[in-house]
């Protein structure tokens, strides 16, 4: 099961920078208007860390979420 996160539409990652620290997470598209924030950590020394953290992340959830959608699947 190879999960590809970046090509992802309802996830997906940002980083912000703030008093020269940097916090990275992952966004859920709610709608096609509204977002939430799944998941962020702050206090990274550069936005590399943050990005890298972030894309760590997204790939645990996918594949966590892929897990438990075929889960269900044969639960059916």
């Amino acid at each position: 099961m190879d999960i590809d996160a970046m090509s992802n539409k309802k996830y997906e990652i940002y980083t912000t920078e703030e008093n020269n620290s940097w916090t990275g997470g992952v966004v859920r598209r709610v709608t096609a208007r509204k977002t939430a924030i799944t998941k962020s950590q702050q206090g990274f020394a550069s936005e590399v860390e943050a990005t890298a953290w972030a894309e760590t992340e997204l790939k645990a959830l996918l594949k966590v979420l892929a897990e438990r959608n075929e889960r269900k699947k044969l639960n059916k």
